[in-house]
């Protein structure tokens, strides 16, 4: 029996999983990550790099970030604590759904996971205070590759469901696209 279940999403090979929950009176079980069951959803690469990020304030948000060729990376998105709103971006450019964004609401309770292809900006808006997401990576940070989209992006037009309280002056120098901007290529 599969520890997930997986649905498609409006954008081209971006999937919701939801982890199958084992309870009884000590508590719950549940798998984040099983090789030989996410193949079968598209994740076909070994993990690189797991990143574990705690949001204080709710409102925060965290994106719009994404890492350009040989880096290109897929993303297995899970929220332990607290719930986010869960924003992707397809940048492929070849895609039916280049520059299209979708979101879900990842939280503790719901044990939902975003499976983000390679080719995806990818960011957050915290729903709660102290909330905490684990990220498994297909690769490892690469500073020069490091790139990002403005999370206020007119031309994306996200539409964050709470007043944003806070960003990193990072996100905030994040250029917002323009007609130079090709997407990006995948390996």
């Amino acid at each position: 029996m599969s520890k997930f279940n997986s649905f498609d999403l409006p954008l081209q090979d971006l999937k919701l999983i939801e982890r199958n929950q084992i309870s009884d009176d000590r508590g719950f079980f549940t798998r984040l990550f099983c090789e030989n069951q996410l193949a079968a959803l598209g994740w076909i690469k070994p993990i690189k790099q797991i990143n574990y990020t705690k949001t204080d304030l709710k409102g925060s948000v965290r994106g719009m970030h994404f890492q350009n060729n040989p880096y290109v990376e897929m993303k297995m998105v899970s929220c332990l604590q607290g719930a986010v709103y869960d924003v992707a971006i397809d940048l492929r450019p070849n895609s039916p759904t280049f520059l299209h964004w979708h979101a879900e609401i990842l939280s503790a309770d719901n044990k939902r996971s975003l499976l983000i292809p390679e080719g995806f900006a990818h960011g957050f808006q915290a729903l709660e205070d102290s909330s905490e997401l684990l990220y498994f990576h297909s690769e490892v940070y690469n500073q020069p590759s490091e790139s990002g989209i403005h999370f206020q992006d007119k031309k994306i037009n996200i539409a964050w469901p709470i007043d944003i309280t806070q960003v990193s002056e990072r996100d905030l120098s994040h250029n917002h696209l323009d007609q130079n901007f090709k997407g990006v290529t995948c390996k």
